[in-house]
Parts: C-alpha cells; sequence; structure tokens
C-alpha cells in the first residue's frame, strides 16, 4: 500500500490521452503487421516503455531523463534505415492508378514476352525496366538516350553481346525504349543472396528505389526472373511471365485500395529470393 500509494494516477483527461495513445500505437503496429519493421518496432516500443516505467517507478530522475533525450534520436534512427520502404508509402498516397487496361499496354506485354523468351532461349543477359509512376531521369541520364519505338527485334538487338550497349539496363516508359546502357543502383541488403550476379542486384536495388517492375535474363542459364517492390522471384515460363505482367502492367492497381497499397510498399520479406509470394498468388487467384 505504501508503494501504491506514492504513484501518482492520472486524472479524466490523462486515461484519455492514454486511450488515444494506445489506439494511435494499435493501428501502427497493424499497418507495420507483416514488414520487415513490425519486430524492430515492436521491440523499440516495448523496450522504451519498459526502461521510462522502471526509471519513473524508481525515481531514478538522472536515467530517465537519458531516456527521454535518447529516444528522440532513435525515433530518427528509425526512420532513416526504413526510408526507402516509407518513401514509397508516401508517394503510394500521392499517386493516382499507374497502369491502365489499355489497348496499348497489353501491347506491351506481347512484346515485352516475346522480347524476353528470345533472349532466354539464347541466354543473352538482359536487364529491362518498366518505369511506374515514380521517375527515373536519373538513371536515364546514366546511360544512352534513344527514345525509340519499344519493338521485340530492337529489344532484343540492345542486348546483343559486345554491342556498345548490351552492357546495362533498359528504361521503357509509355511503350518507348527511352534509354539503354544504363546502370542501376546495386542493392545495399546484406541479407541478398550471395549467388546472385549483378544484374540481379541491380534489379532489386532499382525497384527499391522506384516503383518499377524490372525483368532479368541470366546470360549463365538463360532463366528469366522479375523484380519489383524490392523482391525477386526466379523462373519464370512464358505462362507464369504473362500472368504476372498483365497483373502489374494491365490490370495494375485499380481494385485495391490507396492504403492497402501504401501498405504493400512497406511490406519487404527477409527472404530477396523467392518463388512465390502474395502479388503472384493474387495473379494466380485472379486470373
Amino acid at each position: 500500500m505504501t508503494i501504491l500509494s506514492g504513484i501518482q494516477w492520472p486524472g479524466s483527461v490523462g486515461y484519455l490521452e492514454i486511450l488515444v495513445l494506445g489506439i494511435l500505437f494499435y493501428y501502427i503496429m497493424l499497418f507495420f503487421r507483416g514488414t520487415r519493421g513490425a519486430q524492430v518496432l515492436t521491440g523499440f516500443v516495448l523496450a522504451m516503455v519498459l526502461l521510462m516505467f522502471i526509471t519513473q517507478f524508481f525515481r531514478l530522475d538522472a536515467l530517465n531523463w537519458i531516456l527521454k533525450q535518447v529516444s528522440v534520436y532513435l525515433s530518427i534512427a528509425f526512420i532513416i534505415i526504413f526510408q526507402p520502404e516509407i518513401r514509397r508509402a508516401l508517394a503510394e498516397l500521392g499517386r493516382q492508378p499507374v497502369f491502365s487496361a489499355s489497348r496499348s499496354e497489353r501491347s506491351l506485354v506481347d512484346k515485352l514476352i516475346q522480347a524476353t523468351l528470345l533472349l532466354a532461349e539464347r541466354k543473352i543477359g538482359a536487364l529491362i525496366a518498366i518505369e511506374g509512376e515514380i521517375g527515373t531521369r536519373t538513371i536515364q541520364e546514366s546511360g544512352t538516350r534513344l527514345d525509340a519505338r519499344l519493338t521485340p527485334e530492337l529489344l532484343a538487338t540492345i542486348f546483343f553481346p559486345h554491342t556498345p550497349l548490351h552492357d546495362g539496363g533498359v528504361i521503357i516508359q509509355n511503350e518507348r525504349i527511352m534509354a539503354a546502357g544504363c546502370f542501376f543502383p546495386l542493392t545495399s541488403r546484406e541479407e541478398v543472396s550471395k549467388a546472385l550476379g549483378t544484374r540481379h542486384r541491380a534489379a532489386i536495388g532499382l525497384t527499391e528505389e522506384t516503383d518499377a517492375l524490372v525483368i532479368v535474363v541470366s546470360e549463365e542459364t538463360g532463366t528469366i526472373s522479375i523484380a519489383y517492390r524490392g523482391r525477386l522471384s526466379r523462373s519464370f515460363d512464358e505462362e507464369r511471365l504473362r500472368r504476372l505482367l498483365q497483373r502489374v502492367l494491365v490490370r495494375g492497381k485499380q481494385s485495391r485500395s490507396r492504403l492497402r497499397r501504401v501498405k504493400e510498399q512497406l511490406k519487404l520479406s527477409t527472404q530477396d529470393v523467392f518463388e512465390e509470394d502474395e502479388w503472384m498468388k493474387e495473379s494466380e487467384d485472379e486470373g
């Protein structure tokens, strides 16, 4: 009773503030659930609450003051660590649906499939990025500007070995090849498999920075891979490739709420190479 009598209980306003903060934290955790930041955020909040309670209960004023000062910087550090996901999520809030089901986009899918299968059959390495809402002008400036109409023959010719533009990536925008021989940013994530080559790491890196979809063809095996939202899926055949491209480029995101699209931008699997993921399963279910 002596210990309890020393506790200063909050008034009605205090209880209201606790309720509001509790609801706020609940929805924040619900929003981050399933993302790679969920465990970090949970551990951070629990540790800070526990330490603050202990220092307040035992009246450790010096430690309590230090924790209050440090918590501000830890919050900033959390934002810095997850700034790529947060930036993409904020960009998603103000964007319109990127792709619509038009005849032009169906034609784009057909041309991409035709060129990709040709490159895969001949085991010619390729790195093809289809730009979304977030611009890639800086990436385009690292290569050679073309602004040419997309055709399967032209796209395959660019990656033919020993040609000047084959060693780099291609940026496609509005069914036009905007630039070739571009240098994509390599992913800096340590958990990415060491078995992946430079093309695959560059594909993941670009999709971490933008909302582009990137097609990768391995020159060693001719395997077709897709990078999207910072994740990589491998071993595509023609059927899977068409289904996924139609899902992302044609049907797009119109059927999903904006909140769900924002949440998807925060979903980065700790396992960067996978065979099936939510965006592929959705495609198969709706196909």
